[in-house]
């Protein structure tokens, strides 16, 4: 093959993401630089012909992405595994096209970004944004610090809050039974700022919201009296942490984090706040255990005599 095959077969590739896949000019534009990268690297370590390219060398190549050189900086992770991606497809095409014999890229795997810690409120600011969402003691302010005492207080997902019917609570048990993913159910406790809020909710404004509708399941409504939706009651936590001057972003998966971190602060069992969760898996809900040790670690460090050297 002529010293530019590898180029030559990139350019054919790009060819096809473009015309017979028809990529997203932004797709393509992306795919273009990081092959074009690709080949470089290639003829730099002397391979021009596709068939010559060996799993070491793309290994090599993932490797240099991570490491930078004098005309490129270091990618982080989320970057280097969208290159791999773009090499990966390149290399299939190689293989369907019967350039080359086999796919040597198959077995480098994009690299798997950094788990994510949950963020959980500190208690203060949790309080903060419950009082905010009360604010000013209408109808609507009412269902609002009723749904967020909810989201808090029983760790529900968004879906299940606003699922909820109104059969669904028992408040002289204080439980309530949620439906979350594939329809499994679980009943959770209620604690006693929850199930007081719902009380307040369903005394004061629940009928006021019902009144032009009539009665239906739902037990949280909108202003027009139908079920509240997740847009909706997302935006209710939105404009209370807003009034309660809470920075950064503030979800209702937040609320959920905080639930289930400031329970195993208090000592719960990792596989009790799992059936709390509604987690099918212990191994889900063990990655909050990595914040609380992180917490652990610093009241050692800050109080321990022979914690630091």
């Amino acid at each position: 093959m002529s010293e530019a095959a590898v180029e030559r077969v990139v350019a054919e590739y790009l060819s096809h993401l473009g015309v017979e896949r028809g990529l997203a000019e932004n797709t393509l534009a992306s795919y273009r630089r990081d092959l074009r990268r690709y080949a470089a690297f290639l003829v730099d370590r002397g391979l021009t012909d596709p068939a010559a390219i060996t799993e070491a060398d793309v290994t090599a190549f993932a490797a240099a992405l991570r490491t930078g050189d004098e005309e490129h900086p270091p990618l982080g992770t989320s970057s280097v595994a969208r290159t791999i991606v773009a090499v990966r497809g390149f290399h299939k095409f190689c293989l369907r096209e019967q350039i080359v014999g086999n796919d040597v890229s198959s077995a480098v795997r994009p690299p798997r970004p950094a788990s994510r810690l949950p963020k959980a409120l500190p208690l203060e600011d949790v309080e903060a944004l419950l009082v905010a969402a009360g604010e000013p003691g209408t109808a609507l302010a009412l269902r609002d610090r009723a749904l967020l005492e909810v989201l808090y207080g029983t760790g529900a997902r968004i879906s299940e809050a606003v699922g909820l019917d109104v059969d669904d609570v028992d408040l002289d048990q204080s439980s309530v039974l949620l439906t979350g993913k594939g329809s499994k159910q679980r009943i959770v406790p209620l604690g006693s700022f929850a199930r007081d809020a719902l009380e307040a909710y369903l005394m004061k404004a629940r009928p006021h919201l019902t009144a032009a509708t009539g009665s239906g399941p739902a037990m949280f409504l909108n202003a027009r009296g139908g079920r509240l939706s997740r847009q909706s009651a997302w935006t209710v936590l939105t404009k209370a942490a807003r009034r309660a001057g809470l920075t950064g972003d503030v979800s209702p998966h937040t609320l959920r984090h905080s639930f289930a971190t400031h329970l195993l602060d208090g000592g719960a069992d990792v596989r009790v706040v799992q059936e709390l969760l509604g987690h099918a898996s212990v191994t889900t809900t063990q990655i909050y255990t990595l914040v609380t040790i992180d917490k652990l670690r610093e009241t050692y460090a800050a109080s321990h005599p022979r914690a630091l050297g």
